[in-house]
């Protein structure tokens, strides 16, 4: 198979953990296996993809310390979305800034909506914005109305996670996705073509994500779209791999110009990788 990219191109979601490492008591998955850094980095440059984004996932919580020793690994090659409390102090951030941290994550997946509006929040979400970070949320898409209105008064750049999660019965017909559609215009979202699995089941991941994936290109354009191959696949690695991940974007998007764009311009600029032309 031919590699995804010959210049600059980003993966913006995937995860690094090991077992042993203290889990979040309020996590819906608990991982048999290890995802490390250096299989990570391989696979990156079996795909000849140059840079990775490393999110913070759900079952280890705001401690973000694995993934920040990962970065802090491969400071020219990585950065990473941190899960933080609002009560976080500003040395804190600070120092998740030096590691290459450029957003926080909102995994409400099972989880009540935080309460945006409230001080402690609002607090939070501007030093984010005075960071020059995003913030990435991930909820299902009949949910997303209960935090982008919130998340975009506050001047936030919102980036939404696996195709918005639409209803995998309802898929591009689901509402949700219909408001998410609607939001294109503000500037102020971005679209992760990822984890199809999540959303749709076996063949339909490369049908109903390429259906999925021209509506957001017509939404949003290649601008503010990217794709994540969403590595270790945590709770489907029996459904999917990373070249399924690769494959499922070939089939998803056609025109080079576009995919340029969802595979390094955007990405690049988004993530701030500094000096990083594609």
């Amino acid at each position: 198979m031919p590699p995804l990219s010959n210049g600059a191109a980003v993966d913006t979601h995937a995860h690094v953990f090991r077992q042993g490492l203290a889990l979040a008591g309020t996590r819906r998955h608990t991982p048999d296996y290890d995802a490390p850094l250096a299989e990570y980095l391989a696979l990156l440059d079996a795909q000849g993809l140059s840079h990775g984004v490393l999110v913070q996932p759900s079952f280890l919580g705001t401690d973000n310390s694995y993934m920040v020793q990962a970065l802090r690994a491969a400071p020219e090659r990585l950065r990473g979305v941190a899960v933080v409390a609002p009560d976080i102090t500003d040395a804190q951030l600070q120092a998740l800034a030096d590691a290459g941290v450029v957003g926080i994550r909102l995994n409400l997946i099972g989880l009540p909506a935080p309460a945006l509006h409230d001080s402690p929040w609002q607090a939070l979400l501007a030093r984010v914005n005075a960071l020059g970070w995003h913030v990435e949320v991930h909820l299902q898409a009949a949910r997303l109305h209960e935090v982008l209105p919130a998340l975009l008064a506050a001047g936030c750049r919102v980036v939404v996670d696996h195709f918005g999660r639409p209803d995998p019965a309802l898929g591009v017909s689901d509402p949700g996705f219909a408001y998410l559609l609607q939001h294109a215009d503000n500037g102020q979202v971005w679209v992760k073509l990822s984890a199809p699995y999540r959303n749709w089941a076996g063949a339909d991941c490369a049908a109903s994500g390429r259906q999925a994936t021209q509506l957001l290109l017509q939404a949003y354009t290649a601008e503010r779209l990217m794709w994540g191959s969403d590595w270790p696949h945590t709770e489907h690695r029996d459904v999917a791999s990373y070249p399924a991940a690769t494959q499922w974007l070939d089939a998803w998007i056609d025109d080079p110009t576009q995919r340029r764009g969802v595979l390094a311009d955007t990405p690049l600029q988004l993530f701030q990788f500094q000096g990083d032309k594609p």
